[in-house]
Order: structure tokens, then sequence, then C-alpha cells
């Protein structure tokens, strides 16, 4: 098994980026995933929508299992009957950012892990243009 580990840094304040990774609609505009039914509460079961791709029905299902609020969110990333835990670990900077550690463990080919850092890598672009503008 392989784990998947990226760091990123926003200049927004940790209570900012804490809403764009756990607010459903803010997820929407910054995922690829563009209907979700996420909600902040562990054992809450969601599922993230976008258009099928060759091969894929472009469905991820997934279970909260860790909410410390502003500092840590961990889930289930269930898709193609693969099962990864997917955990974001917040820490504020002194200038007021927010640095940000993602991993994603559990996954079980070259081409997911692959497949994962491309994604989480755009993403994390989008975020920053979402941040930005809220």
């Amino acid at each position: 098994m392989k784990s998947l580990s990226l760091d990123f840094h926003f200049h927004s304040p940790i209570q900012k980026v804490w809403f764009a990774l756990t607010d459903s609609a803010t997820l929407s505009k910054w995922m690829f995933f563009k209907e979700n039914d996420f909600q902040p509460v562990v054992g809450h079961k969601f599922t993230l929508r976008m258009e099928p791709a060759a091969g894929w029905n472009g469905v991820v299902e997934g279970e909260v299992l860790i909410v410390e609020e502003p500092y840590r969110l961990s889930y289930t990333w269930t898709s193609l009957g693969e099962e990864n835990t997917v955990t974001w670990t917040l820490r504020e900077d002194e200038n007021g950012g927010t640095h940000v550690h993602l991993e994603q463990t559990g996954i079980s080919s070259e081409q997911a892990f692959h497949g994962a850092t491309y994604g989480w890598q755009g993403m994390a672009q989008q975020l920053e243009r979402v941040l930005s503008e809220v």
C-alpha cells in the first residue's frame, strides 16, 4: 500500500480554510466534485459526484472519521473498489496564514497514487482561488 503526503500553504486564516474544507457548498467550488452531501460530523456518510470519465462512474463514497475543528479532519475515500483514508491537518502560521498537510493512505496501485497526486494538486489550486474570493 502507498501513502500520499502533500503540503500546502494558504494566506488565509485557519478558520477560513477549515470552512472551505468542511462546508458542502464551498467544497463544490474547489473540488472537482460538483455535487456532495458532506457534513463535518463523525460517522456521517457522504457521496461526492462528478461527471463520469472513461472507466469510472465519477462517484466517491466516504464516512467522516475525525473532526477536530479547526485542526484535523479525516474521512474514508472509496471509489472503484478501493478504500483510502484522507486526513487534513491544519496549522496556523505566525503571519496568520495556514499550513495544510494532506495525507491519503491505503492507495493500492501506482496509477491510483499518481491520479490522487494530480487530483489533489489541481484541487488545491482551485481551493487557493476560492479562498482569495471569499
